[in-house]
């Protein structure tokens, strides 16, 4: 590869942003253009490049479109278009007559953005708010995350905005806070100090406008603060900085420095903790005086015999003391209840406040009920429910302040993720000689691209870059999950993040702000934690007709226990004293009423999915969302990629010979000219061996090597013009295809290498075969283990590939694959995939380059090696960042645990309400006499859903496999 292309390499991330995370299986979401639309179209029948050239010819011809890229491989087009001048339904339809079927395509003017959701309890609150949201015009598409209290909108900008958005989940009944928009990754907040007037606060942000880079500016006169969205390419936060401070002028001298806003996401948590926790402990302050006056002292006759003393009637101190005491936690205390109840009745839905709300009232106003009637009769003899409702109240507050607790502690994986990247970084100033003139140490907010950063042992890295001067080790175990320290050169790329162990090390910064791989791998798995499994639908579709069910329960417990009362269909001793049919029957409805729970039901899934997500990205496995997670643990058959998967993805050749009487060194010559045109990595090997041949290592160029018409043939080779002369690399499907003749002894070398596993690679000019090279990719050290432990676990292995069928069959053999499908183009890779799908196999595909994308996309599964193209980690289900295939057992792993996690969790949540509900009832009082009172049936209530969220928790002592612990 020439040195431009290195280059470009550099400036790639190392993974894609999390933009490219499907929620659910549509086209990823790019960056929003005011001007000019991108759409991607799916097409059907482009087979070659010639159908490419006519998508292309015809679109062109249009008014308003701005690039075409046509991609047979993947079979889509992406086209940009200004809106303006022409429409997507036109370009569908000019696609369409050219004869190309359009089988979908997805607009990308669309902006994402995330709301913090504030009152949540069940799913049917989650789904009240997805349905608020997608009535909303120009929202795209809404997914609700309960366990994450979170929301992604994807949003028309021109149709409608963030406080639109807002505004329709407020007016669904719940609190919402901006979170992000799209556009905060490449966001700046300056603080000014000295700032006198509003005028020089409008003069610097006018000033600010016209630098190049700068794309919007805003300003909070209030603060003094100014919020710069910025173009990376162009500028940085630090040259903002510096911009502002030297445009003082005069007597306008102001200070500028960073500002850096609280992170909301921990400081809502910690609220939302802190507000559960004051109002239990304000609710116990009244409830348990209740309880005593109520449950304990009248069981002590010398110290409650004060509280059955008539002020007037049958109107007792005890019965004034408790409802004095129980209002404010009936009405203040549990206000949350009311206001959940009145927003959840006005969207024609119920969810867990209407039961607690129906259960409360019923206690507190049958209790004033009494109090009433005792006072204006002599001789009324009931008994009052005040500690009914207080205890109630107490115990839910208890069980939301664990569960808030908890449910923060199900992110703390991305929690330590986030909190690995240092504060501050030393900044080194370099003249062009490599002289060090000055360092400073500055905030790592501040670094730009190219910045060369001083690292010593025992920092860490700040961001993503090269090394540019010094070697050491560096630990990465806290990114990739590999214990062993790397040795780092010059020339070799860093994680920011991970620990420099020894040695002094210069870096230059190639990926900051949210192009890092940190940020990259915390958006991924943010986005993971949002999607909704389908295992999900399961609460989902009880949960819209639990609360009715419970309340019709409620109801038929009461006539049940009351009208036989009535009757005398029971003896009467099984009332308790001081209590009618009606009291009775009363106790066991509300209990039917608070006892049953939709929260657990809800929590059982996203806060396992949770859990798992960021154990798994702690542990170098980066699982795109709960739909990932639910097909990985089906996995039965896992298929291979050869080059860069099962093998190092490092090529070296180990002999070349000559088929003609062309020189060595014109042979060298021109194969280096024609390969160092691709990116394939044996290509790669293969210039780096010419070179070697060559005297000084150095290429000799004639004055006819001109490289013309170079064409790639995916899966074969590659051809073009050097010079006069036609020049073709590749196997021999390759020169089949261009009938170019293979002789006895092109046969014979091949057969003798490709019986050592190794490749060989054929070079024609002029339609003859002159020379070939022998090229070995040497197997992981895992693969073999990694084979065996699969097939211990009943999962078939599948190896496919675009090498020969020898070399193919030899690899398979050495590492234990059974089945090898060989010579397949990227196409065709699919094609093998869905062949084994329609066979009623789950296929998960593991591979790393651009060729395999279109079978990752094909596969049930598609697990990317972390350190392969951009693309086909943009196509995988689950990324393996350490580039180790352990980890693929690890993923399949993790996602049976995790389900195996789920299932207990729903077991649990409807055992209990399935168990919970007729004990409640009070099916086993006529037989032992166990009757389930209100307020324990509260407490039962709120440790359910306590214990469901501490059951996810469970997934973070998750260990790999035995085999595979290091």
């Amino acid at each position: 590869m020439g040195n431009n292309s290195e280059e470009e390499d550099m400036k790639l991330p190392l993974l894609q942003q999390s933009n490219a995370v499907k929620l659910d299986g549509s086209t990823s979401i790019g960056d929003v253009d005011q001007r000019v639309t991108t759409v991607i179209f799916k097409i059907g029948g482009v087979e070659c490049a010639s159908c490419s050239t006519s998508i292309e010819s015809v679109l062109r011809k249009l008014d308003g479109v701005e690039s075409i890229i046509v991609s047979p491989v993947q079979g889509q087009a992406v086209v940009k278009y200004i809106p303006e001048l022409v429409s997507a339904k036109t370009i569908k339809d000019t696609i369409e007559a050219a004869g190309f079927k359009v089988t979908e395509f997805v607009e990308q003017d669309i902006a994402v953005c995330r709301l913090k959701i504030k009152g949540m309890s069940c799913t049917s609150c989650s789904e009240s708010i997805e349905s608020s949201l997608l009535t909303v015009e120009g929202v795209k598409k809404a997914v609700v995350g309960l366990a994450l209290e979170e929301a992604k909108i994807n949003y028309d900008p021109n149709v409608t905005n963030t406080t639109r958005i807002i505004k329709a989940v407020v007016d669904a009944g719940f609190g919402a806070d901006l979170v992000e928009s799209e556009n905060d990754a490449n966001k700046v907040y300056v603080k000014l100090e000295g700032i006198i007037s509003p005028q020089d606060m409008h003069s610097i942000m006018q000033s600010l406008e016209l630098l190049n880079g700068v794309n919007n500016v805003e300003i909070d006169i209030k603060e003094a603060i100014v919020i710069v969205s910025y173009d990376r390419d162009l500028t940085g936060p630090r040259s903002i900085l510096s911009f502002i401070q030297d445009s003082c002028t005069g007597s306008n001298r102001y200070q500028a420095s960073l500002y850096i806003p609280e992170k909301q996401s921990d400081a809502k948590r910690n609220h939302e903790i802190k507000t559960y926790r004051n109002q239990f402990f304000w609710s116990c302050f009244f409830s348990v005086p209740v309880f005593i006056f109520s449950m304990v002292l009248p069981m002590i006759p010398p110290y409650g015999n004060w509280l059955s003393y008539k002020i007037h009637n049958m109107l007792t101190i005890g019965m004034v003391l408790r409802l004095i005491l129980c209002t404010p936690v009936q009405f203040l205390i549990g206000r949350r209840f009311y206001v959940g109840s009145y927003h959840a009745l006005r969207r024609r839905s119920a969810n867990m406040d209407v039961l607690v709300a129906l259960g409360t009232n019923a206690a507190y106003f049958y209790s004033v009920y009494t109090v009433i009637k005792a006072t204006l009769s002599d001789k009324f003899e009931g008994q009052d429910f005040f500690e009914t409702s207080t205890m109630l109240i107490s115990f839910i507050l208890l069980g939301k302040f664990l569960e808030s607790m908890a449910k923060g502690k199900t992110s703390d994986a991305l929690a330590k993720l986030t909190r690995l990247a240092p504060d501050t970084a030393c900044l080194l100033t370099v003249n062009n000689e490599g002289t060090i003139l000055s360092e400073t140490e500055i905030n790592t907010r501040l670094i730009e691209r190219n910045d060369i950063l001083k690292i010593f042992p025992g920092s860490k890295f700040p961001v993503d870059g090269v090394v540019f001067n010094g070697q050491g080790y560096v630990n990465e175990s806290m990114i990739t999950g590999e214990a062993t320290p790397v040795a780092k050169n010059v020339g070799d790329r860093v994680i920011g993040g991970t620990v420099n162990e020894n040695g002094c090390l210069l870096i230059k910064a190639t990926h900051v702000g949210s192009e890092t791989a940190l940020s990259q791998i915390v958006q991924i798995v943010e986005a993971s934690q949002l999607a909704r499994a389908p295992v999900q639908k399961l609460a989902d579709q009880i949960s819209k007709f639990f609360v009715p069910t419970v309340v019709v329960a409620a109801v038929v417990t009461w006539l049940g226990w009351f009208i036989p009362g009535v009757a005398g269909m029971y003896p009467k001793s099984w009332i308790p004293k001081a209590m009618d049919e009606f009291e009775l029957a009363l106790q066991f409805s509300i209990s039917v009423l608070v006892v049953a729970c939709p929260c657990a039901l809800g929590l059982a899934t996203p806060t396992a999915i949770m859990v798992a997500t960021g154990k798994g990205a702690s542990q170098g496995v980066l699982i795109k969302g709960g739909n990932a997670l639910e097909k990985a643990h089906k996995v039965n058959t896992v298929v291979f990629d050869k080059t860069g998967t099962l093998t190092v993805g490092k090529p070296e050749v180990v002999s070349a010979i000559l088929f003609s009487r062309i020189s060595m060194e014109e042979f060298c010559n021109t194969t280096i000219a024609v390969e160092a045109n691709s990116e394939h990595p044996i290509a790669k090997a293969v210039v780096e061996h010419a070179k070697n041949r060559l005297p000084n290592h150095k290429t000799q160029p004639s004055n006819g090597s001109t490289v013309k018409d170079f064409e790639a043939h995916p899966g074969a080779g590659v051809g073009c013009k050097v010079g006069a002369k036609t020049v073709l690399i590749g196997n021999k499907r390759l020169m089949r295809s261009f009938n170019i003749p293979i002789g006895l002894e092109v046969e014979n070398y091949f057969s003798d290498n490709e019986k050592l596993a190794r490749t060989c690679v054929l070079v024609a000019i002029d339609n003859k075969i002159v020379g070939a090279v022998a090229v070995t990719d040497p197997v992981k050290p895992e693969a073999a283990r990694v084979v065996s432990y699969l097939q211990a676990m009943n999962i078939r292995t599948v190896m496919v590939t675009g090498d020969n069928r020898s070399t193919a069959t030899a690899i398979a053999t050495e590492i234990g694959i059974e089945n090898v499908f060989a010579e397949t183009d990227p196409l065709g890779k699919a094609e093998k995939i869905k062949e084994l799908q329609a066979k009623g196999m789950i296929v998960a595909m593991v591979g790393d380059g651009i060729n395999d994308s279109p079978a990752l996309v094909a596969a049930n599964v598609g697990m990317a090696i972390g350190a392969g193209t951009d693309v086909a980690i943009e196509a995988a289900d689950v990324v393996l960042i350490k580039s180790c295939l352990e980890d693929v057992i690890t993923a399949i792993d993790l996602s049976k645990k995790t389900i195996c996690r789920i299932r207990v969790n729903y077991a649990w949540a409807l055992g209990y309400n399935v168990l919970g509900v007729p004990v409640a009832a009070g099916i086993l009082f006529p037989f032992v006499g166990v009757r389930l009172p209100p307020w324990l049936a509260g407490a039962c209530m709120a440790a359910s859903s306590v214990s469901v969220v501490c059951s996810s928790l469970l997934l973070q002592t998750y260990k790999k496999p035995f085999a595979y612990s290091r």
